[in-house]
């Protein structure tokens, strides 16, 4: 059973949208191409989905800014910008991408006292999000990820997905994925590697 994931190709993440990922629209294309040829017998996607109130904007944070590192729950967290906040178009997918191929959408960030960039659990690893035993319950052997951001979600995604789903071959898809920072891009496609992760463009799918 071979599985699609699209990491949180949502609006927000896009050009307009309240956190945006330089050239995030431009995997759209892509993500759509994968859906339609890449030989998938399951594609799932991810949803960002926050409270209006959720610790990690720096809203909540009074005299801190966007980007800058704060705390949450007596952590280090880094304080972002409100951003796909539930119900809002900011957390809709983008409207090019075929939502209609979906057969699972795991919505996650819901809790407001910790953030959840993986699609599989919370960034703290006390809760999960039901993602992973989905995918057991459909028999998923192979599992390709890709979307936004690739030094946040994407790569946090990848890293849970070798962990909670040991018997899982797990690729990610670097010209369907774009990340924040050029130097955190390369550090999760490092670590990615070196945790047993294989690295491939659509082409290697699309060609197959």
């Amino acid at each position: 059973m071979k599985a699609l994931l699209l990491v949180d190709i949502q609006n927000g993440f896009c050009p307009g949208g309240n956190l945006p990922v330089p050239d995030g629209d431009k995997i759209v294309p892509i993500a759509n191409a994968l859906i339609d040829n890449g030989g998938y017998d399951l594609i799932v996607a991810s949803q960002d989905w926050h409270p209006a109130d959720h610790g990690s904007f720096a809203s909540r944070h009074p005299g801190k800014k966007p980007f800058e590192m704060g705390e949450l729950s007596g952590k280090p967290q880094v304080l972002w910008p409100d951003h796909c906040v539930q119900e809002t178009a900011d957390a809709d997918f983008h409207p090019d991408l075929n939502v209609q191929a979906f057969d699972y959408v795991q919505q996650k960030g819901e809790n407001a006292a910790v953030d959840s960039y993986s699609a599989f659990r919370d960034n703290d690893h006390l809760a999960t999000t039901g993602l992973g035993e989905y995918l057991q319950r459909q028999g998923v052997t192979d599992l390709d990820v890709c979307g936004l951001a690739t030094d946040y979600c994407v790569s946090f995604s990848v890293l849970d997905a070798m962990e909670m789903l040991p018997s899982v071959k797990v690729r990610f898809i670097e010209d369907a994925s774009r990340g924040i920072d050029p130097e955190g891009i390369r550090n999760a496609i490092s670590l990615m590697r070196a945790k047993g992760a294989g690295i491939v463009n659509s082409t290697d799918i699309l060609s197959d």
